[in-house]
């Protein structure tokens, strides 16, 4: 008798388990994000910036849910608390605004508020949505006092319909916490400590990667209006069949069919039917489609094609074309319009070459940060533009978006101006490898693909930067990473950047693209320039060797103190790093010799800041540029080499002032000059 009880006992409690217990894939689901396109002014859409000055407080650091339990939300900031209300500037990081080292280094929630007013005319068939471009690195929003949205993973942007929360022609108020805290689920991760002080225990955040954590309302805001029934997304595939043949594949959603409140002013699903256009840089159609039924899919097809190149590639690089979608029903009326801009080019790989439009193509890069005095990480137009003009200026071809998804301005800059993009996902020096930290990584890769899918610039995607990947967990972990981005996206190599040993790796198996970085002369071997360009030859060959893929160098370089020099020289001083970077280009010359080796890329365009440590003075300083944007003497440098090699490989003509002039050789050979 109490054998068969426990028989009955052992399978209840085994079905128990069973209707309880969850797989890894459904506790921690990846949601997909639907719409987010860009905010655009068109003939149906009007758009409407809330960036400015906005109303700030933070919570004390031993009590970050101080203004949840408080309901800061439900009235206005100055009359929930009687703690000052300050006034920052939207977007920037908050963390250098002001002179307390209490607002610098604030560990929790700091809460904004911004008051405005909706114009009645917008309640006339319109939705209207909230956007924010990111916030580091947690928010919850709420308008009116109502919550309306939350995100995790800084960024990003995200967005809701916030028309049934609006009041019309009367003052709206809207309120953010933004939570800066990182934890080992977090991407990128980080810990919370306590530890004591001369004003008892404390907390401290800590993180492994080097560059500051920033944050606040880091991007634009942004109030928009679409029609009831609205193109919602926009996916975008180009490819050149021949040298002059192009295509446009294109898959368009369309959303608010199913508003049951708006019903009655919503037209029938089978009258839907779209126009497309495409012009060209003349404003001349070149191309056009109509789709009379759902679900809107189909190609373009471009004859004479202009195709989007690299910058210096060809004299017209980085031409875009403009995509204009137009939504009817009924053949006549116009229901929305959306356009975009799209570069038409093929990209191709194997194990040996990257290639666009058919042609090799040798990355000359640099690693980069959204880094500046004051505004930290916040959106910057001037910072952009002076960024751009000086990638130009020193021949460069591409850059990494090191360690996270750069601003959308950035991305449809770099589309203009033809210059590569290594997409980099905000996963740095990934450990701790478990089922919640790999659906947060998971979610930071499909938000940055589904944001950057359709750049024309984007040519790669880099899925972490230095992961502990001599870890056993890392292999599934990483093999699960790579086959979900692959599902995600498959017309793009996948990289990442290591910095493990090749004996002890365990990710570089599973990318199509082998990147690396290593700092000889500087974190290893200090001081000794005699001791870099056999070991990247080295170190190159054997990763090629191992797993015959394309390889890139993806970061070396010394911190460099501006206006230091040494004879003869000696680490930190201008001349070191000089040295360096030229040791480092007569290995990637040999290198360049053998058709897998794809690219360079400097560490770093410019100093930045990182947090306080004793190996950083005011920040990390291996930038060719300091962080008002000056050169140092490697930037002269650098810019000879990748000038002289867009004429080796391109045949770009050189600019006059790339070598100034010193001495005729000819004339001192002969032993005479000429009279100037």
């Amino acid at each position: 008798m109490f054998k068969i009880l426990l028989c009955y006992l052992l399978l209840f409690v085994e079905e128990l388990i069973t209707e309880n217990s969850t797989t890894p894939e459904q506790q921690y689901y990846v949601k997909n994000t639907k719409g987010l396109l860009y905010p655009r002014e068109s003939e149906t859409r009007e758009v409407r910036s809330l960036d400015g000055l906005w109303s700030f407080i933070k919570s004390e650091i031993n009590d970050p849910d101080q203004g949840l339990k408080e309901l800061w939300h439900k009235q206005e900031l100055h009359k929930v608390t009687t703690t000052v209300i300050m006034t920052v500037p939207v977007p920037a990081s908050y963390n250098d605004l002001f002179v307390e080292t209490t607002i610098r280094d604030h560990i929790g929630t700091v809460w904004y508020e911004r008051k405005f007013f909706v114009s009645r005319n917008w309640t006339l068939d319109k939705r209207v949505w909230l956007r924010f471009g990111s916030v580091h690195y947690a928010a919850i929003v709420w308008l009116n006092g109502k919550e309306i949205m939350r995100h995790e993973i800084g960024h990003l942007p995200f967005e809701v319909e916030a028309t049934s929360f609006i009041k019309f022609g009367s003052e709206n108020r809207v309120t953010v916490m933004c939570d800066n805290r990182l934890l080992r689920t977090t991407v990128p991760q980080g810990e919370l400590v306590q530890q004591p002080s001369d004003n008892g225990n404390r907390t401290r955040q800590t993180y492994t990667f080097d560059f500051y954590n920033y944050a606040g309302i880091h991007r634009s805001v942004h109030l928009y209006t679409t029609p009831l029934i609205y193109i919602e997304d926009v996916k975008i595939a180009t490819d050149l069949l021949t040298e002059n043949r192009g295509i446009v594949d294109y898959e368009i959603l369309i959303a608010g069919l199913e508003d049951e409140s708006n019903d009655a002013l919503l037209p029938d699903r089978d009258s839907l039917s779209l126009h497309l256009q495409l012009r060209n840089k003349s404003g001349d159609i070149v191309a056009n489609d109509l789709c009379k039924e759902m679900p809107f899919t189909g190609t373009l097809h471009v004859n004479d094609a202009h195709p989007w190149w690299p910058f210096l590639m060809d004299p017209d690089y980085g031409y875009l074309y403009t995509l204009e979608i137009y939504l009817h029903a009924g053949g006549k009326d116009l229901l929305d319009v959306y356009r975009l801009k799209v570069g038409i080019r093929s990209l191709k790989w194997n194990n040996s070459t990257l290639k666009i439009n058919g042609r090799s193509v040798y990355l000359r890069g640099l690693g980069k940060h959204e880094d500046t005095d004051l505004k930290g990480k916040g959106l910057d137009y001037a910072l952009l533009t002076r960024d751009f003009s000086l990638l130009k200026w020193l021949g460069a071809n591409a850059y990494r978006t090191s360690h996270y998804p750069y601003s959308e301005e950035s991305m449809q800059m770099a589309d203009e101006h033809g210059i590569m993009i290594i997409d980099e996902c905000p996963s740095v020096n990934t450990d701790y490898f478990t089922a919640e930290l790999l659906m947060n990584h998971k979610s930071s890769l499909e938000q940055l693909i589904h944001r950057d899918r359709n750049h024309v610039s984007v040519i790669m995607w880099s899925i972490a930067n230095e992961p502990r990947t001599a870890k056993n967990q890392s292999e599934p972990y990483f093999r699960e990473i790579v086959n979900y981005v692959k599902q995600l996206d498959n017309v793009r190599p996948i990289t990442a950047a290591i910095n493990v040993e090749i004996t002890k790796d365990k990710l570089a198996q599973f990318l199509d693209i082998i990147s690396f970085n290593r700092y000889n002369a500087w974190y290893h071997n200090s001081g000794q320039l005699d001791m870099i360009t056999n070991t990247v030859i080295d170190e190159a060959y054997a990763w090629h060797k191992l797993y015959q893929k394309p390889v890139i160098m993806t970061e070396y370089g010394a911190d460099t103190l501006e206006g230091l020099h040494f004879l003869p020289t000696y680490i930190w001083s201008e001349e070191y790093q000089a040295i360096l970077f030229s040791k480092h280009f007569k290995a990637f010359d040999f290198l360049r010799l053998q058709d897998w080796f794809i690219g360079e890329f400097v560490w770093n365009f410019a100093d930045f800041k990182t947090e306080q440590t004793y190996r950083r003075v005011g920040g990390n300083k291996k930038g060719v540029f300091t962080r008002n944007r000056q050169p140092k003497a490697a930037a002269y440098v650098l810019r000879q080499r990748y000038l002289a090699l867009a004429y080796e490989l391109d045949r770009y003509p050189m600019p006059q002032d790339v070598f100034q002039y010193v001495v005729s050789w000819r004339d001192i050979t002969l032993g005479h000059r000429d009279e100037l």
